[in-house]
């Protein structure tokens, strides 16, 4: 099997379903791996930073090791499917801004969308909405990567790696929580949740 399809593949079995979205981070994964000259990191030889949290980011994860649990993926709510990727071994690091090409969303595709994410939509609308999925799918897979991304080396200060913290004991529901995320609620170790729930209105707990 090609490495291609078996790296789609996987990606699909992980994020559950095809869709544009995870294409778009499948491919911008692959052109960050290819100009960074590496492979999928099994520690943190990698680093990424996403500035969205859609689909793509699921491709991503699966392709370059860089995973929130490692501590190599960080996320920025910027709204945009962009994806910079840094080496620690060599230093460089690649942003790769998916900037769609030439596919444009007509207005018949936007009422469709509208339709289908807020529960409205026909069995009929739901066929066409699928069809136009497919083709956009298919337009991001095959499109000549130029057309539809912008890539470029660019300089990263690559974060300090991930560190283990010690545990503290949250008085109040008495869970565990890192001792550098704990608070301090009338003298004692909190949690967060347990922290916020403090209220000094009169007659409140």
């Amino acid at each position: 099997m090609d490495d291609n399809f078996r790296d789609w593949d996987r990606a699909v079995a992980f994020h559950g379903h095809t869709c544009p979205g995870l294409a778009i981070g499948y491919r911008a994964a692959k052109i960050a791996l290819r100009e960074l000259a590496a492979g999928r990191a099994s520690d943190e030889e990698l680093v990424a930073i996403v500035e969205t949290d859609a689909c793509g980011v699921d491709a991503l994860q699966v392709l370059t090791g860089c995973t929130l649990g490692k501590g190599n993926l960080l996320y920025r709510d910027y709204g945009k499917h962009v994806f910079t990727v840094g080496n620690r071994k060599t230093g460089t690091a690649i942003r790769v801004a998916f900037t769609g090409g030439d596919w444009q969303e007509n207005e018949e595709y936007r009422q469709l969308r509208a339709r289908v994410l807020g529960g409205q939509a026909t069995p009929a609308e739901k066929e066409t909405y699928g069809r136009y999925q497919e083709q956009r799918l298919q337009h991001i897979l095959e499109a000549p990567e130029e057309e539809i991304f912008k890539a470029e080396h660019v300089e990263l200060a690559l974060p300090p790696k991930a560190r283990l913290f010690n545990s503290v004991t949250c008085s109040f529901c008495g869970e565990p929580v890192a001792e550098v995320r704990a608070r301090v609620r009338e003298g004692r170790f909190a949690c967060i949740p347990c922290a916020e729930k403090y209220s000094r209105g009169w007659g409140e707990d």
